[in-house]
């Protein structure tokens, strides 16, 4: 009953963060009340032809401060790292810093804030000369709305997906007519190419060299105003970091300036939503998918061969490998969704969080269980074991949950940080506890194999838990750290690679484990000593899992005492 009512919570805990969901690669961020001093607004790869529109909406400050510099940085890296010339201005303001103009080895932009005339001044490095910076003049910020709708789920259904296709399928067919016509009416090719010649040269007069200036919009204390940045070259491309900045909260000052804050990110490379480095991501977790399904097949198979051998604990962890192979499948849908519309589907987003929640919570019991040598070579576990279930398992919900609100809130909200910081935590608390039961069979063994004479099956014993052990420190050590420093050091467009070695490990993870407690009578957990040196021992019925627990008590016969015994009944055999 109490694992309903939590399996219940959990479910509910999921559609409240979905009340708020975050539509892929079109981000909207709300701040009120901000008094950080810079934050990150969005990270993305972007190659040639990519562009990144900014819009925003609302912009005003509490109190009003008209002296002081707001503003945005577009800096370029070429891999997801700590940023050095970011780091190396933490006490002064970025965008009070004029040395970026003339050095070489730096890319960035600033789009800074002038309230007194009204416009956004642009100030670019020698490597951004070239790059290209525009203004939709189509935009309204009167038809913005102030704050964003929030939707519930289901609003985004089947319809509205088929709704944006006929858009998309519409405007290829206006394309096609539109060069139909062209083909059809050649007295319009010199027209044609004026147009062509005109925007090139509008193209190179909106360089970052030569922008020096950008309209803003007020409406009382409110700004708003809008700017893109189009990838035009090959030298351009990389990871671009987008900060915003309060100028005003540098230094020690008493009263802290509050920022709000309301606008529109929209980033794209040709083609896609994705990012460089997350292009090959949905095609790799739909063929990892069918891996781990094959595995679990292969493992079903394995089982019902060896239904006699077979435990309860096998059936968990084939169980396990199925929650991986359709978490996988659900993630790579709502990747797929995100390159074709800039959002995932709501209705896969919660399969994937369903899943994922799950696959966590009996990952890690499973570990714990077998750590423990349940069912294997015992069936009770003892008081400190069972505090080690208390404790993980809310622990991994809890991982679990912060990794969703990340996934579901925007980079420059203060919660994504907290809940990144609690992530991290909670995982490695986890990671550390479920090796105490490991540490403690191996304690228990060691002890065991000098005490009594079942030493050679207890050292076997005792190498396998070894190697189990340094299997999840393995395992552990790469999959949270090795993990991380290769996805800060490779190129931005091989970012996936992070993703697959990490995956590709669990998959390894999952084949050894399986294979060193495999349901066989071979196995070490399973062998029993044939010569007991006692009188009475207790012996196992079988050894199959059908019937496991099941044991009686076997006298064993001494021919010297069944000879007394027999003179002692000769000797009173006539009183």
């Amino acid at each position: 009953m109490k694992f309903v009512c939590f399996q219940s919570f959990g479910l509910q805990l999921i559609f409240i963060l979905f009340s708020g969901i975050v539509e892929g690669r079109k981000h909207h961020l709300t701040l009120t009340k901000d008094v950080r001093r810079y934050f990150t607004v969005s990270t993305f790869g972007f190659l040639k032809g990519g562009k990144l529109d900014v819009q925003v909406n609302e912009l005003s400050f509490v109190p009003p401060n008209f002296e002081t510099k707001f503003g945005f940085t577009l800096i370029r890296t070429n891999s997801d790292s700590v940023t050095p010339y970011l780091e190396n201005h933490q006490d002064t303001c970025l965008l009070l810093d004029d040395s970026s103009r003339d050095d070489t080895s730096i890319n960035i932009v600033s789009f800074i804030l002038d309230l007194g005339k009204q416009i956004i001044n642009v100030n670019c490095s020698q490597m951004f000369s070239t790059l290209i910076i525009e203004r939709d003049q189509r935009w309204n910020p009167a038809s913005e709305t102030s704050t964003r709708k929030r939707r519930n789920i289901g609003e985004v259904t089947s319809d509205s997906y088929l709704l944006a296709r006929r858009k998309r399928e519409d405007k290829k067919s206006q394309n096609t007519l539109f060069n139909k016509t062209k083909d059809e009416l050649p007295s319009t090719s010199t027209n044609l190419k004026s147009e062509a010649e005109t925007a090139e040269k509008n193209t190179l007069n909106n360089v970052c060299s030569t922008v020096q200036n950008l309209p803003v919009n007020k409406t009382g204390n409110v700004y708003s105003f809008q700017f893109s940045v189009v990838i035009g070259d090959d030298k351009h491309k990389g990871l671009y970091s987008l900060y915003f900045h309060n100028c005003a909260n540098y230094g020690k000052h008493m009263e802290k300036t509050m920022v709000n804050l309301t606008m529109t990110i929209k980033e794209e490379n040709q083609g896609t939503y994705l990012s460089a480095g997350e292009m090959p991501l949905p095609h790799m977790y739909f063929g990892l998918s069918v891996v781990f399904f094959s595995v679990g097949c292969f493992w079903i198979y394995v089982i019902r061969k060896k239904k006699d051998e077979a435990f309860k604990i096998h059936y968990l962890m084939g169980l396990l490998v199925f929650l991986k192979s359709f978490s996988l499948l659900f993630h790579g849908i709502n990747f797929y969704f995100i390159a074709r519309e800039g959002f995932h589907i709501e209705a896969w987003a919660v399969l994937f969080y369903i899943t994922h929640l799950l696959k966590g919570a009996l990952l890690f019991i499973t570990l714990v269980l077998i750590g423990t040598g349940w069912a294997f070579i015992k069936h009770i576990l003892s008081d400190k074991e069972k505090k080690i279930f208390i404790i993980v398992i809310p622990l991994q919900f809890l991982a679990n949950v912060a990794e969703i609100i990340m996934e579901e809130s925007e980079e420059g909200e203060a919660q994504h940080t907290t809940w990144r910081e609690v992530f991290i935590l909670v995982d490695l608390l986890c990671c550390g506890a479920i090796l105490f039961p490991v540490v403690w069979s191996i304690r228990h063994l060691q002890e065991a194999s000098q005490t009594d004479g079942k030493a050679a099956m207890n050292l076997e014993k005792l190498k396998l838990f070894r190697h189990f052990y340094i299997m999840i420190v393995c395992y552990i050590y790469f999959t949270r750290i090795i993990v991380y420093l290769l996805k800060i050091t490779v190129p931005f467009q091989y970012e996936w690679l992070n993703e697959f070695f990490r995956e590709t490990a669990t998959l390894g993870f999952f084949v050894l484990t399986g294979y060193n407690f495999r349901p066989t009578t071979k196995n070490p957990y399973f062998r029993l000593s044939q010569d007991d040196p006692e009188l009475e021992m207790e012996e196992v019925i079988t050894q199959t899992g059908l019937t496991e627990g099941i044991s009686k008590s076997v006298r064993s016969r001494d021919p010297e005492k069944e000879c007394k015994v027999s003179q002692r009944e000769i000797s009173h055999e006539f009183d």
